[in-house]
């Protein structure tokens, strides 16, 4: 991947923490933090609102396939979606595929990925524009861009090492670029004309689309990314092997050709899915590593 130059990187990400947070207590096959309850977070890259309206049904199912309390924590940004996992204050996180890395390199290794999207296999980012005079990434010279959060892998890491690669460095070829914090709020920037163009990834592009909340005749994709690993829901490696098996079998199970599992798998954009591993992130890590984002 082409080499590019650091970024600045938020320093709470990989501020120390106590010692005791990063290891597992001996005999540690806990299941979770509070008895009887699965505290569940995920990165905030849609609205609050829209993040619990998702998770609710998934919850429910959860619940039952465990026997256990199931709770959504919301987190204020990606960092503390991080932090929360590794010092084990969240039981399971919808992680990003480069918040996965954070997490996974913070904690030494004691992240696990259960389970991702078949979408996930090969995911996609698309970059968006209203100025009919933008058609590629090279045309983006000169003119401002928002990205999503620094720490997303589709709204940030995935899009910018792509810019690189077609000879767009943004810190340096850009007018200007921002920061929206999450990929709807990219879209309405753009949109909205703050910026002359955005990038998202591809399931909320279409989930905005379908839903009528953007006028894909003013606002359209210029430019689709290659395919790359992202999103999979991650537990902490001390969970007991046993609840680990439950959430894994749990998520495995669900069928679309029953209302309940096409409900589910509809709210989380996903035809079905599959297990996963820690390997399948090696590109995003090495991705993060050239950016700067790693240390």
């Amino acid at each position: 991947m082409t080499s590019f130059s650091p970024l600045r990187v938020l320093k709470t990400l990989f501020a120390a923490t106590a010692t005791a947070g990063l290891m597992v207590a001996a005999g540690a096959a806990h299941a979770q933090n509070t008895p009887g309850v699965l505290r569940v977070s995920a990165i905030p890259d849609e609205a609050p609102t829209e993040l619990q309206r998702k998770f609710k049904p998934l919850g429910d199912y959860l619940s039952r396939a465990t026997g256990l309390k199931v709770e959504f924590t919301p987190v204020t940004d990606y960092a503390a979606s991080v932090e929360g996992l590794v010092n084990r204050k969240i039981d399971m996180v919808w992680f990003g595929g480069f918040t996965f890395v954070q997490a996974n390199v913070r904690s030494k290794g004691m992240v696990t990925p259960l389970v991702q999207r078949v979408e996930d296999e090969k995911f996609r980012s698309v970059f968006i524009t209203t100025n009919p005079a933008i058609t590629k990434l090279e045309d983006l010279k000169g003119k401002t861009l928002s990205f999503g959060s620094e720490s997303s892998t589709s709204g940030h890491l995935m899009p910018r090492s792509y810019l690189l690669a077609a000879k767009v460095n943004p810190d340096t070829d850009l007018k200007r670029i921002a920061y929206s914090g999450a990929h709807d709020a990219t879209a309405a920037a753009v949109a909205g004309g703050k910026v002359d163009a955005g990038a998202l990834n591809m399931s909320v592009w279409d989930k905005l689309v379908e839903a009528n909340k953007v006028d894909p005749k003013a606002v359209r994709v210029f430019y689709t990314t290659p395919g790359y690993f992202d999103y999979n829901w991650s537990v902490h490696s001390s969970m007991n092997p046993a609840l680990k098996k439950k959430i894994s079998d749990a998520f495995l199970a669900l069928d679309p050709a029953t209302p309940e599992g096409k409900q589910i798998l509809e709210l989380q954009r996903a035809t079905k899915f599959i297990p996963t591993k820690a390997s399948n992130y090696a590109d995003i890590e090495a991705a993060a590593r050239n950016a700067g984002l790693l240390k």
